[in-house]
């Protein structure tokens, strides 16, 4: 794949962010990573991609989840992609790394690789999240990477109708499913994105969710519950559970009342008056992680052609 060596493994500390870079398709893509406190190579440790949003930075996105934290205390390594022009070839059409013909897929199957030839890395527990842009971009790993990926969690994003249309994962993945219903730039309900649809078309909320209900196979009602307002700060949070898919895959869908274009539990990025509200009533990192860590990667299994569509 036309990969360089890794650079910036200087020792610097195990609790210290490091950056590094690899060749991609003639680019030179770089990334930061943390590596949990502990780690000595001895045992398998899990491997989570955290996508930043558009206009962002992999560095932004450890600040806006501190998942640096939950890594050093539940023991994986997690890794900052830089999408190219701060943006990520989500497959929605709209982004600079779309309209250049980026393979994001590529790029971050090749970063994959690569960790897991420098480190212990479990190749059945390999992870992908991200936020809005990156989130996007989650969803469509789920589809075209679960040979590789066993679990993704997408937050302010969904799927878009193009990359759903198509979404023919290679086994049951398991996915869950973040927004909130004052997001003033993802709407829950779906819909065209930016002027004259520049953002794309995506799916609700509802629709991504239970799309990959369908995809897994998962039978019988969801289980659905209220995460109350103990915080304090006007927002509850919705979750729908779907638990007997196929494979023990899993679907799970998280609706904030009144959160906004956020990581809830994270940092407030900017005014609630532009983006909404974060709701603090629970902390979406730990959250994702105990998600993550029920499931592995299971056989492959031909689940597009058997949901379809």
């Amino acid at each position: 794949m036309g990969i360089a060596a890794l650079s910036g493994f200087a020792a610097r500390g195990r609790r210290t962010d490091k950056q590094a870079s690899l060749r991609v398709d003639g680019r030179e893509r770089t990334y930061t990573y943390h590596v949990p406190a502990g780690y000595d190579g001895s045992h398998p440790v899990p491997l989570v991609l955290a996508l930043h949003g558009r206009l962002g930075q992999g560095s932004g996105e450890e600040r806006l989840s501190h998942l640096d934290k939950v890594s050093d205390e539940r023991g994986f390594l997690v890794v900052y992609p830089d999408g190219l022009d701060r943006s990520w070839a989500d497959g929605r059409g709209g982004t600079p790394s779309d309209h250049k013909g980026v393979d994001d897929v590529k790029f971050l199957a090749s970063l994959v690789d690569q960790f897991e030839r420098e480190y212990h890395i479990d190749e059945t527990r390999v992870y992908a999240t991200g936020m809005s842009n990156g989130g996007f971009m989650s969803g469509r790993l789920a589809c075209e990477l679960s040979d590789r990926i066993a679990a993704v969690a997408i937050v302010a994003a969904s799927l878009s109708e193009s990359v759903a249309a198509n979404c023919r994962p290679a086994h049951p993945i398991s996915a869950l499913v973040l927004q909130g219903t004052d997001d003033p730039l993802v709407p829950l309900a779906g819909g065209s994105l930016g002027r004259n649809t520049a953002g794309g078309v995506v799916l609700s909320h509802d629709a991504t969710v239970q799309k990959f209900a369908k995809l897994d196979r998962c039978g019988g009602e969801p289980k659905k519950e209220r995460i109350a307002d103990k915080a304090g700060d006007g927002t509850t949070i919705d979750v729908t559970t779907y638990v007997s898919c196929a494979s023990g895959s899993e679907v799970r869908g998280y609706v904030v009342n009144g959160g906004g274009h956020a990581w809830p539990g994270g940092m407030q990025y900017f005014p609630a008056s532009m983006i909404g509200k974060t709701s603090k009533n629970m902390d979406a990192s730990e959250v994702i992680w105990d998600f993550f860590s029920e499931h592995t990667l299971g056989p492959k299994t031909n689940v597009g052609g058997v949901a379809g569509n």
